[in-house]
């Protein structure tokens, strides 16, 4: 790429990195104003911070590398950081800073920069200019070919299976009946059958006789399955076909057979397998062609094994019986995106991002190359093609940068390039790889830097729910003027979260709020748990999919069920495991005990991968639910202290090891919260089974712990945690902030300091509707900057 072509995206990166050190700057004179230099030299606590906590924490809260890196900062009240400093600080001379002492520094530390208002005031946020993640860069290339390669998101439809066409040949009598004594082959002729029908599964073993209705004998058939498979979540897909005949697969390729198995070499049935990538939320085009000839029997069986799932037939429930565009899936490898701040930004740039995304580039200017005809609406030698291939080169650069062009950027991007080339062709090529190595494009926001209008709201819109960018529906919204009131912009949010993408998205969030990562390396030990295989993970991992997608796509769309409902999706496999068997492999909603499951907090799938391969881990369940749950705040450990079973005492239970483990001071100013939140989950085995006993002695799963406004809160089981979050603020906020972050990638208090508590009380008015916060988070992002945000509108009340 060019020098000038370049520098835009330093001269944008150097001027977000410059406004902030601005603005830090600014905040740092204030603080040390003589007023606020007076503040704090008259504050009682403040000489007892620089004695007991300033080497720790720093002068102001800042952090002190290798010491404590994180800034002094949460969300605990001033008597709840009282009782947690009273017991635990200064570390290694815990027990020193009590009584008055610690009341004043707790005081003096709440208002000088450790509680909300006091971040807000010491460090405003602002937006970051950020790029494109991997995954928002995947499905923008996706969709913005999709936009001129026909309409590719239209509803899926209730429907579900494969077109099938058979057709074969059937042997009829010929003219008069001839004595028995004549050869068979002229006594008969051959006639051609053929029919139609919708199959659910592909999965056939015909013997010796054709697969019609009528089941006439047949030396030779064939037949052809297509449609479309939707693709649940990204990631690569192994497809399986097992035959002892010639097939053909076409998957997302109307040309190159993903499997190409036409030749049969021999009676036996065979298997042929192939892998590709896939972005989640989308149905690809599907085509399976196979044919009998002379063989005794015929078999075939289309299965899959999707990202983390297990090989099976492919189900009926993902098979669309109509047709879809090809979707474009680019195959380059990126680097990750970095995910310090807890979730995925695009905040990093090397020379491996930068390569990558001229890869990429390269790889869609070869897409539209080989489809100038198709995606331009013209054909060769038509006397109009060089000026429809112009005009497509517009639309197209038009699309990526999520707005109109303007005069200068139309010379720029398109009529230069048609003006120098040698071919119409060439210069529609430069045209896509400049688009797709513009800032423009890469940093989205730069398109609108100059005005906060409709083309705006739309790419907030389009990136906040579909990690993408506008479709034709929504641009078209935009060009009309229709995305100024929040009810216009609401209106098309409501839309976008039905299409099939908001879905996947909130997958990824899911993905992420329950650290799904974990579970996708767990193993156990085959001696203890010789049931508990890679096919039982996969199961798990379906069974907590489906009662997921069940809450959130409900109409009531309730937190709470995610919380606490007392009841697993199960098949047969995991019935008989858990205790609680059904008939049949179809998953079915199983109740329980409704002291023994509370949501996601007992599901097994996540229980099994918060535990080690032969025990429980109290402290990995204490940690996620602490932090992700019931959304108490942990520092991280100053000394990372390893777990060895083999260590302790062979007759000590699980929570007398991790209380020996744990009892020096300085590990209880965390583990005071981790134990006794673990410690409820003792009744759930390595795998997530119901227990009472463990190492042969009673489970003791009662516990209490301060929380952020001080309380001692006492809890007995799973069900008390999930009672507990479900009325706790901090637990609301934090499934806010989380479900922010994903959705919009940057900070909640850059859209405004009350932005999250505001966003909290509407996701408590609203019922805890799932889906109508995540509308209202799409609506801050959008109107913000707006010159008139308009009101709030009513909540979702529709199932998408």
């Amino acid at each position: 790429m060019s020098r000038h072509q370049k520098s835009p995206v330093r001269r944008e990166s150097f001027r977000a990195r410059w406004g902030c050190l601005e603005l830090l700057s600014g905040a740092l004179l204030l603080w040390s104003g003589p007023a606020q230099a007076e503040a704090i030299t008259e504050h009682p606590g403040a000489k007892v911070y620089q004695q007991m906590c300033a080497d720790c924490h720093g002068g102001k809260g800042e952090g002190v590398a290798d010491k404590y890196d994180d800034p002094l900062a949460g969300n605990r009240s001033v008597s709840s950081l009282i009782k947690y400093i009273s017991k635990t600080m200064p570390e290694g001379k815990e027990g020193t800073c009590v009584g008055e002492d610690a009341e004043n520094v707790a005081a003096y530390i709440f208002d000088a920069f450790y509680s909300p208002a006091a971040q807000a005031r010491n460090n405003p946020v602002r937006e970051s200019l950020t790029r494109l993640t991997v995954a928002q860069y995947q499905n923008s290339v996706a969709d913005l070919l999709g936009r001129f390669r026909g309409e590719s998101h239209r509803p899926f439809g209730s429907e579900r299976g494969l077109k099938a066409r058979y057709s074969g040949k059937k042997r009829v009598p010929f003219g008069p009946q001839l004595p028995p004594e004549q050869d068979e082959e002229k006594r008969q002729k051959s006639e051609r059958m053929r029919y139609e029908q919708v199959d659910g599964q592909i999965s056939f073993k015909f013997e010796a006789e054709s697969p019609d209705p009528l089941q006439l004998r047949a030396e030779e058939f064939d037949l052809r399955w297509e449609g479309s498979i939707i693709a649940p979540e990204t990631g690569v897909y192994e497809f399986i076909v097992k035959t002892e005949n010639g097939v053909r697969l076409y998957v997302n390729n109307s040309k190159d057979p993903l499997i190409d198995a036409w030749v049969t070499p021999g009676p036996t049935v065979r298997e042929e397998k192939k892998s590709i990538f896939l972005l989640g939320g989308r149905a690809y085009p599907i085509t399976l062609e196979h044919f009998k000839y002379k063989e005794k029997s015929a078999s075939v069986e289309l299965l899959w094994k999707p990202p983390h799932g297990r090989v099976s037939v492919i189900p009926q429930a993902q098979l669309l019986p109509d047709g879809r565009a090809t979707v474009a899936v680019v195959a380059t490898t990126f680097p990750a995106d970095d995910r310090s701040d807890g979730y995925e930004r695009g905040t990093t740039i090397s020379k491996e991002w930068d390569q990558a995304t001229t890869r990429a580039a390269l790889e869609v200017a070869a897409q539209v190359e080989q489809q100038f005809d198709a995606l331009s609406g013209t054909k060769g030698g038509a006397p109009d093609r060089a000026e429809k291939l112009k005009d497509f080169a517009r639309r197209f650069v038009e699309a990526a940068f999520r707005r109109p062009l303007s005069d200068e950027q139309r010379l720029s991007f398109v009529d230069r390039h048609f003006e120098s080339a040698p071919t119409p062709e060439i210069a529609v090529k430069r045209a896509v790889l400049l688009a797709l190595k513009s800032p423009r494009f890469l940093y989205p926001e730069l398109a609108h830097e100059a005005t906060a209008d409709d083309w705006r709201v739309a790419a907030r819109l389009a990136a906040n729910l579909w990690d993408s960018l506008p479709d034709a529906q929504l641009a078209k919204a935009a060009g009309e003027g229709k995305l100024r009131t929040r009810e216009q912009i609401a209106s098309e949010a409501k839309r976008m979260i039905a299409d099939p993408r908001t879905k996947a998205k909130l997958h990824g969030f899911f993905h992420h709020w329950l650290e799904l990562e974990r579970a996708e390396t767990a193993t156990k030990d085959a001696k203890i748990f010789p049931e508990f295989d890679e096919a039982m993970m996969a199961d798990l991992r379906e069974s907590l999919w489906r009662f997921v997608d069940e809450v959130v796509w409900s109409e009531g769309s309730d937190y709470r069920q995610l919380i606490a409902a007392d009841y697993l999706w199960l098949n047969g496999r995991l019935g008989k495991f858990y205790g609680h068997p059904v008939e049949g492999e179809k998953f079915q909603r199983v109740g329980f005990d409704p002291q023994q499951r509370a949501g996601v907090i007992t599901h097994p799938y996540l229980l099994a991968s918060l535990a080690y391969s032969r025990t429980t881990s109290p402290i990995h369940r204490g940690v996620f639910l602490s932090r992700n749950i019931v959304g108490l705040a942990l520092k991280n450990p100053s000394v990372a202290v390893a777990f060895e079973d083999a260590k302790f005492d062979p007759t000590l239970t699980m929570r007398e090891k991790v209380v020996e483990l744990t009892k020096n001071a300085s590990c209880m100013g965390c583990h005071s919260t981790i134990n006794p939140l673990g410690f409820s989950l003792e009744n759930f085995d390595a795998v997530g089974r119901w227990r009472t006993q463990d190492n042969n002695k009673p489970v003791h799963a009662t516990d209490e712990f301060n929380d952020d406004d001080g309380r001692m809160i006492v809890v007995n089981g799973p069900k008390d945690v999930a009672n507990y979050a479900l009325g706790s603020s901090s637990a609301h906020r934090a499934f806010v902030r989380q479900l922010f972050h994903h959705t919009v990638k940057q900070p909640a208090p850059a859209f405004g300091e009350p932005t999250l508590e505001t966003l909290r009380e509407q996701f408590a008015g609203a019922g805890f509707n799932i889906q109508n916060l995540l509308l209202e988070i799409a609506l801050t992002s959008a109107t913000h900057g707006l010159s008139a945000p308009p009101q709030k509108v009513a909540q979702i009340s529709t199932t998408p």
